[in-house]
């Protein structure tokens, strides 16, 4: 293969498309075969130049084939990785100890263990402890009571893959057994949770949500379940996913919003946001691409934390995109995913990308001292909301001024071409899943519509491997220019969705918590989002905590799910 063939801007997919019609004309070259790449590639050759071409271009099918003989797993990252830190800065070390997340017991209720009493069902983290500390519940029996809280209505949510009902009551047992010798691994010891089910775990199925692998069995288990069962968590559930990451339709069907049954939860992490905010789970992992723990989160009215690119081991989970890719907890207040994040993160010789970063959330009462940035619109004197939403916006800015805060107008300035960054994601999505498109499986998956995975995958095919380098050199461009902007502030606060905040913060890895902030006038959760510093999930999960708390919409649940009943957050004694 020379070396020019490399320099030319070929498509990455029409590439292949075109070896597979080599392979089937005798005279794959003849026609002016080559006038036919001009508009797609935007450029113009002459005929003298085409035809110096034709015998590099020639030799791609033979490659194409070469590499077509390779098994190459879904988990194998290309030979590069992907690092969020800006050029001239150094990500936070680990030289200390810092102890685990404690908080202090917390004051506890009546109930019963029969799944239709909720009162157990949304009791926080730390309250849930607190009963088994003081004798009042075992784990076997939380554990059995989840199992059948799930059962009573995963069907109805469409949430749930599997259960994994002997593998939760063996660890259930083992951790009552634990306590009993005044062994307690910490806070969430003998507590049930729940798995985006994209995350392998040996001697189950790690369906992906997706058709072609609904009877897949990966012989590994995820870096971030094994954190979990050495935290002393109890895996109860493998919870739906759209297929591949992307939605909220499944093999299975269509993940509901425990608020709306008429309602899908949005996605992907679809059944990790719907059970925790129906109450079927303490609390889940998801992930998050490009919104898939932030979307689902707002959706269903559930606390969510995307982490800082790194900080969470991707081993043993699916790949959508090597670079993008994110894995975070789904709880129903800030200190529980405090709580859960601080069992999952650091380092991992398994994932390249992972870092070893300190973590060290205190409970906190103000946000005395914080500067916080907020979208300029909502800070001009004489803006009045135009929508529900900005007016819940604004009430939620309020409370964050009167907690102590300190606020300033802030927006990402930038003059970089964001449209064409979703291609990052949709090529690597493309390579992930290669096969899948080559074997014609994809015909297999449920949700076939122009914006699904199928026709995008196709569509990355023809997307120039010269551009798709381009768009990655924006990226660090990006990732420069953000950072520059954000040492201006200690934190945003703004909407979920707001303008391209969503985008350019899963490009540069930026951490980002969710909580609800309100109801539509339909009565509905909506939510906020708090951006944090690279590394920085401390300070947004304290802030985030303080503003919680402030609004108390996170003690509001659904009430098909709850008997109409209402838990009270938990306080201290």
């Amino acid at each position: 293969m020379s070396l020019k063939s490399f320099l030319f801007g070929l498509l990455i997919g029409a590439a292949i498309g075109i070896a597979f019609y080599f392979s089937n004309n005798s005279s794959p070259f003849s026609s002016g075969w080559l006038d036919t790449t001009d508009d797609l590639l935007g450029l113009e050759f002459t005929q003298e130049e085409r035809d110096q071409m034709r015998e590099d271009v020639g030799e791609y099918p033979e490659l194409f084939e070469s590499l077509r003989g390779s098994t190459i797993k879904n988990e194998i990252a290309p030979a590069f990785v992907f690092n969020p830190i800006p050029v001239g800065v150094q990500p936070p070390n680990r030289r200390e100890s810092y102890p685990a997340v404690e908080l202090p017991s917390a004051t506890v209720g009546d109930f019963t263990l029969s799944p239709e009493d909720s009162r157990l069902a949304f009791m926080s983290l730390n309250q849930l402890q607190t009963l088994m500390q003081r004798g009042r519940l075992t784990s076997v029996e939380l554990t059995t009571y989840v199992l059948g809280r799930l059962t009573l209505y995963g069907e109805t949510l469409e949430a749930v893959t599997q259960l994994l009902e002997e593998r939760a009551l063996a660890q259930a047992q083992q951790m009552d057994q634990e306590r009993a010798r005044g062994q307690i691994r910490g806070p969430l010891h003998g507590i049930p949770w729940g798995a985006k089910d994209l995350l392998a775990v040996e001697n189950t199925r790690t369906t992906w949500g997706a058709t072609p692998y609904q009877d897949q069995i990966i012989n590994e288990t995820a870096t971030v379940v094994e954190k979990l069962d050495e935290a002393g968590a109890v895996l109860v559930a493998k919870l739906t996913l759209g297929a591949l990451a992307y939605g909220d339709i499944w093999y299975g069907g269509k993940t509901k919003n425990p608020w709306d049954l008429e309602q899908g939860s949005s996605g992907s992490s679809a059944g990790s946001a719907a059970s925790t905010s129906a109450g079927l789970v303490p609390f889940a992992i998801g992930t998050e691409t490009l919104g898939s723990i932030v979307s689902p989160s707002v959706r269903t009215g559930s606390s969510g934390l995307r982490p800082t690119f790194g900080r969470v081991s991707k081993h043993g989970a699916m790949a959508l995109s090597w670079t993008m890719d994110k894995i975070g907890p789904i709880t129903r207040s800030m200190e529980d995913a405090a709580l859960v994040f601080d069992a999952i993160h650091g380092a991992d010789l398994l994932d390249p990308t992972t870092f070893d970063a300190p973590f060290d959330y205190n409970r906190k009462r103000s946000l005395e001292g914080l500067t916080i940035g907020v979208p300029s619109t909502f800070m001009d004197e004489t803006y009045q909301p135009e929508s529900w939403q900005d007016s819940l916006f604004m009430q939620t800015v309020r409370v964050a001024q009167d907690a102590g805060a300190t606020l300033v107008a802030f927006d990402f300035e930038h003059n970089l071409p964001l449209e064409g960054m979703f291609s990052l994601l949709t090529v690597e999505a493309a390579a992930a899943f290669d096969e899948l498109t080559r074997s014609g499986d994809d015909d297999q998956m449920v949700w076939q519509e122009p914006q699904a995975w199928p026709n995008s995958f196709r569509a990355a095919r023809f997307f120039p491997a010269v551009e798709w380098i381009q768009l990655n050199r924006i990226r660090s461009m990006l990732i420069q220019t953000i950072h520059e902007q954000i040492q201006a502030v200690d934190m945003i606060l703004a909407p979920p969705f707001w303008r391209q905040n969503l985008l350019i913060t899963n490009l540069t890895g930026h951490p980002s918590v969710v909580f609800p902030h309100g109801f539509s006038p339909e009565g509905k959760p909506t939510g906020v989002t708090i951006i944090g510093h690279l590394f920085d999930e401390k300070r947004i999960l304290e802030a985030g905590h303080v503003i919680e708390q402030d609004l108390g919409i996170n003690t509001q649940h659904p009430p098909i799910f709850t008997g109409g009943l209402r838990i009270q957050s938990s306080s201290v004694d």
